[in-house]
């Protein structure tokens, strides 16, 4: 994959992320801070709160994976496995652009 449609993908993905991100931030949380129990008034924003938290763990992780991705193409090795070294398919990279890993390699890494 060419240098420019590398960075086109990554710069997709960051505004995807922090458009999420800002989106879940700027929701800010339902509940105070006093400790709430299911079954009290309100308790049904606790549900909202944890999906949100979640949420904003996966996408923090993808931050994190795009800037190795950036830090890859800065160094010429984006779109070559970390594991092997071997060409990540460019189909696979614009499906997944923060991919790290060949398909086959991904699915042994997350068996293990």
């Amino acid at each position: 994959m060419d240098e420019s449609r590398a960075r086109e993908l990554l710069d997709r993905e960051r505004e995807r992320i922090e458009s999420a991100l800002a989106a879940i931030e700027g929701q800010g949380p339902e509940e105070s801070d006093e400790n709430w129990e299911p079954g009290e008034e309100d308790s049904e924003d606790l549900y909202q709160d944890e999906f949100d938290e979640g949420r904003r763990d996966e996408l923090r992780a993808d931050l994190a994976a795009l800037n190795r991705a950036e830090e890859r193409l800065a160094a010429g090795t984006y779109g070559l496995s970390i594991e092997s070294g071997e060409p990540i398919p460019d189909g696979r990279l614009e499906a997944v652009p923060l991919a790290e890993r060949t398909v086959d390699e991904e699915e042994r890494y997350r068996r293990s």
